[in-house]
């Protein structure tokens, strides 16, 4: 399957490059997906599209501010590093700027040395491996140095870095937001679950491969970055029983999607507590084993996300709900506005 069958149009101004004040005031697309019928609503008003014994499933991770600025301690020159994924102790998997600067050995300093780094060897595209020396607790001395890692399509200055996590996000660990997760307060939360629906949370750690548009020109020649998820016992065993009980399970972006659907493919159509690392691709043609609806952002064209959306809703209707959507003028991508589908 070719990618362009993924592309679509879509005007610079329309991708928002700051979150709105109040999280529930996005509009909500509303995609049947089944009849490819479309209604266009406001975020708060998804409350109504949930009903008694369904499961809203939340990604609880949070976002690092993964992104540090420093220089080369021998010669003093500026370099910039994204923290990916932690792979051992106080090594990292990182993207270095500008990572020809950065050879086996290097040592980086941030904060006037309060922090350091060695590279202990070389990864793909800029990829770098990196070992940190610090005194006292790394996470605390990451708030105090690092910003939040912005998509590259973001531009304006954040002022409020809470707005780059969900109101629940719990465990650190994620290069990028779940984005679909923003919408969200604590007060739409507790509503749902006054009206009977379950709320259950799962992990994935998001790294930023997920977002990437796909370079290569078919499906079959893309490879997926892998991520960690965990899934407890507790919510296998809700899961379970609403799938028993004849309720919906609706999975709140892409990121929960991958991890849900992951789970059930591993263990024979069933939630099981687990944890581990996916690289699952879903694309049209993939058959859905753990969830019933979506709610989730607009995406970038071509990419993974688009695919995946595509793969429950259809690729002619996904599309042409795009260009409804541009038509519509909704916001665009991580601050953007949101889509249902059920």
């Amino acid at each position: 399957m070719k990618v362009d069958l993924f592309d679509f149009y879509l005007p610079e101004e329309l991708i928002a490059q700051t979150p709105l004040e109040d999280r529930e005031a996005s509009r909500l697309m509303v995609l049947e997906k089944e009849t490819g019928n479309i209604t266009h609503t406001h975020f708060r008003s998804v409350l109504n599209y949930l009903n008694e014994g369904d499961c809203l499933v939340l990604n609880d991770t949070r976002v690092l501010p993964a992104r540090l600025y420093g220089v080369k301690e021998d010669t003093g020159a500026k370099v910039e590093v994204l923290l990916l994924k932690n792979e051992k102790e106080d090594t990292w998997e990182t993207l270095v700027k500008p990572a020809k600067r950065v050879k086996e050995g290097t040592v980086l300093s941030f904060g006037d040395g309060r922090l350091k780094a060695v590279c202990t060897s070389l990864g793909d595209h800029g990829g770098r491996y990196l070992e940190f020396q610090y005194e006292g607790i790394f996470y605390e001395i990451l708030d105090a140095l690092g910003e939040m890692p912005l998509p590259p399509y973001i531009r304006e200055q954040l002022d409020d870095q809470d707005r780059y996590q969900t109101v629940y996000a719990k465990h650190r660990g994620s290069a990028a937001a779940p984005t679909a997760g923003l919408h969200f307060t604590e007060e739409l939360l507790q509503e749902i679950r006054d009206k009977g629906v379950h709320v259950a949370f799962i992990t994935l750690h998001v790294g930023l491969g997920t977002f990437r548009p796909v370079s290569a020109d078919t499906i079959d020649e893309h490879e997926m970055h892998s991520e960690f998820y965990m899934m407890t016992e507790g919510t296998a065993r809700l899961l379970n029983e609403v799938k028993e009980n004849g309720g919906k399970i609706i999975s709140v972006g892409t990121t929960s999607t991958r991890t849900l659907e992951t789970i059930v493919k591993n263990n024979n159509g069933k939630f099981a507590e687990s944890s581990g690392w996916t690289n699952i691709f879903i694309y049209p043609g993939y058959d859905y084993g753990a969830i019933d609806g979506l709610i989730t952002n607009f995406h970038l064209p071509k990419s993974t996300l688009i695919m995946l959306v595509s793969a429950l809703a259809g690729r002619e209707n996904v599309l042409n709900a795009y260009e409804q959507a541009v038509k519509e003028r909704y916001r665009f991508f991580s601050f953007g506005d949101a889509m249902l589908i059920i």
